[in-house]
Formats: structure tokens, C-alpha cells, sequence
């Protein structure tokens, strides 16, 4: 036999074999599952939680509406680690009721400028929808995420499952050797 050759037997643990313990068969029965949990479970989740992220995405850029407003503040010029700055703005409803609030500019304008606002259904101030490609990056990274976690998840009761697996086949050996052992140490002549 050739130094440093593999000789390893693949599906051993399901082979006929008298030292096959039971718990063998039930360790390569629980890799098969973990593995298939990481492929359907993670698959899933990811699929399932980029949908919904990308649903929500899309109800917000349906729900929102660019509105023009005034500025009725002084902006500050821009510091050197922000370059939008939070100012009152007045704007006009589509029911033509007049609105006040505060909301994130752009740095260095003057009071009176006109300003781009983002509002909900309710006529309140919100952020501006995501475009389609960053909603879409967006939905990719939490799917991504999800099943990360799925994976992280089987792997870490893989890991207690076999920590559980390797102290039960301590155990067996202890007591098989309790009941070999004595008859080692007798001398034969």
C-alpha cells in the first residue's frame, strides 16, 4: 500500500459491518438530514424572505409620493461628514391643504428654494422609496442573510448533536472496557 493513500469507504456507516454501532447509523442518518435542512430549509428561507422584502419594497413605492415644497429655513453649508441637513419645508397636498415639517435636505440652500419631499397616503413626510435596483440589491441581501442564518442554525445543532453523538460512544467505550479490561491485566505464566 502506497504512504499517505485515502482508504477511505464512502457510505460506511449504512454497510453491514459487526462494528457498526447503532449510533453510527443514526449519525449518517442525521448528516443526510442536516444536509438536505441547509439545501430545501435555506433555499426556502432565502426565497421566501427576498419575496416579501421585495413586496414591501414595491408597496412603499406605490404608497409614497414625490411632492414639491419650499424651504422655509436656511440650510447650513455642508460639514465635512454630512453633506443633507434637516430644514422645515412647507408643501401642498393633491387636496390643496397646505403642510408644514421637517425633513432631510440638501446642504447649503437658501430659504425659499424649492426642495423635492417624499409623503405617505396620509400626507405625512417620509423617506423616498427605494429605486427597483436597490430594492432589488436590498431584497437579494436578505435573502442571502436568511438563509445564511437557516445554515447557521443546522450547523450549530449539528454540532451540539454531535458533541451529544461523540460523549454517547465515550460512554459505550467506557463500559465495554470496564468489562474487558479486568481480564487484561491477569499475567499468563
Amino acid at each position: 500500500m502506497r504512504a499517505g493513500r485515502l482508504t477511505k469507504k464512502w457510505f460506511w456507516r449504512w454497510r453491514s459491518n459487526p462494528l457498526r454501532r447503532r449510533v453510527d447509523v443514526l449519525e449518517a442518518w442525521l448528516v443526510l438530514a442536516a444536509c438536505a435542512l441547509i439545501a430545501v430549509g435555506g433555499t426556502l428561507a432565502g426565497t421566501v424572505t427576498a419575496l416579501a422584502a421585495d413586496g414591501v419594497f414595491a408597496r412603499q413605492r406605490a404608497e409614497r409620493t414625490a411632492v414639491h415644497a419650499v424651504l422655509l429655513t436656511d440650510t447650513p453649508a455642508a460639514a465635512a461628514n454630512s453633506y443633507r441637513t434637516r430644514a422645515k419645508v412647507r408643501w401642498t397636498d393633491h387636496d390643496g391643504s397646505v403642510h408644514t415639517g421637517t425633513t432631510l435636505v440638501s446642504s447649503g440652500k437658501n430659504a425659499g428654494a424649492g426642495v423635492t419631499v417624499w409623503t405617505n397616503i396620509q400626507g405625512a413626510l417620509v423617506t423616498a422609496p427605494p429605486s427597483r435596483e436597490a430594492a432589488a440589491v436590498e431584497a437579494d441581501l436578505l435573502g442571502a442573510g436568511a438563509a445564511l442564518a437557516v445554515t447557521g442554525l443546522v450547523v450549530g445543532a449539528w454540532a451540539g448533536t454531535r458533541w451529544w453523538l461523540d460523549r454517547r460512544r465515550i460512554d459505550e467505550w467506557g463500559s465495554e472496557w470496564d468489562l474487558v479490561g479486568p481480564q487484561w491485566g491477569h499475567k499468563t505464566s
